[in-house]
């Protein structure tokens, strides 16, 4: 059991448990406490001191919009947006109440007359805007894999198709999401159709696939890298027992590359998240990204500090997303745990 549960925290990255558990299992007391201390004290004092230095230099900065706002000012407007969020909330439930009895009284009247729903056009708040932006990632994020995974297969298992491709992708990697973002915008604009029906918004589509530009290059480059490492005795025994090319992919090529593959999602995943939110700001999506933008736009006197809990989210969000890759990495991994 204690060795299941060290393992399960080492997979998770959750390694300060790890003491704790020993401490439970009998182990030097003194020794865990040592490792405890460093694993979790050390961060947790070094937590507070930065604490306490934004509490001291925030109040002596004064920008355009106030001052900076300090731990205690950004805590409480955490708490306003969850209050805003569950009032938006009632009043949302309040218009469909309405909408039903109008529309139960307008079939009474009338039994054959048309009833069209309506939505609710309200403000989406601060947790709608946080599964937006989470939504919006993950669509633009798993686009990327479906293309990089396999373009990455080909390039691995072919050095004349690597060499061709290698010039585009050492071009086309860094280009930033403000210069992806004008063309595909328009591209958009041009293709795709929108009205009522329409599952997906411009703004979302568009920000998805300016996410996917900009993260499948570390997913690509990774599977290249994992594919070609892969030990060449392994390919001649597949050669030597003439399987298929599907066949060696499933049953030798993945399996061998799938760490490299997995340290690649990994770090596509950190760039989407990272790119999202300027993608958001132009292309008005709403999600953390318009949030900003707005509040900076708004220029209201909790402005500030509203910006600022946008910024520890988009932060908290971001370890937590990597947290998870990690995790996956960890389990697809063939070093011991």
């Amino acid at each position: 059991m204690t060795n299941t549960l060290i393992k399960f925290f080492n997979i998770t990255g959750l390694t300060w448990f790890v003491p704790l558990v020993k401490i439970a299992a009998g182990e030097n007391p003194a020794q865990q406490m040592r490792q405890l201390w460093l694993v979790m004290g050390v961060p947790i004092i070094a937590f507070i001191l930065f604490l306490g230095f934004w509490s001291v230099t925030a109040a002596r900065i004064n920008t355009s919009l106030g001052a900076i706002p300090g731990p205690v000012a950004v805590w409480s407007e955490v708490s306003g947006l969850v209050t805003e969020h569950y009032a938006e909330k009632t009043k949302m439930a309040e218009f469909y109440e309405r909408q039903e009895l109008r529309n139960k009284e307008k079939l009474a009247e009338d039994p054959k007359a048309e009833i069209k729903p309506r939505p609710y056009t309200g403000k989406p708040t601060y947790l709608d805007q946080i599964f937006t932006s989470l939504r919006t990632v993950f669509a633009g994020f798993i686009i990327a894999t479906l293309i990089a995974v396999p373009l990455g297969i080909i390039c691995g298992m072919s050095p004349v198709l690597n060499t061709a491709f290698n010039p585009l992708i050492q071009i086309f990697k860094p280009v930033s999401p403000l210069a992806w973002l004008p063309i595909v915008t328009l591209v958009v604009s041009a293709i795709y159709v929108t009205d009522d029906d329409s599952w997906f918004a411009k703004s979302f589509v568009t920000s998805a696939i300016t996410v996917t530009l900009c993260s499948l290059w570390p997913t690509l480059i990774n599977t290249a890298v994992g594919v070609s490492s892969i030990d060449r005795d392994l390919v001649n025994v597949g050669k030597v027992l003439r399987l298929d090319w599907a066949t060696q992919i499933k049953r030798i090529i993945l399996p061998s590359a799938l760490p490299y593959i997995f340290t690649g999602m990994r770090l596509s995943l950190g760039v989407g998240w990272m790119v999202l939110i300027a993608a958001e700001m132009l292309a008005q999506n709403p999600g953390l990204g318009k949030f900003v933008w707005d509040e900076f736009q708004n220029g209201s006197s909790n402005s500030l500090s509203r910006i600022m809990v946008a910024v520890f989210t988009i932060g908290i969000i971001g370890f937590i997303l990597d947290r998870v890759m990690h995790s996956l990495q960890n389990l697809f991994s063939f070093q011991k745990i």
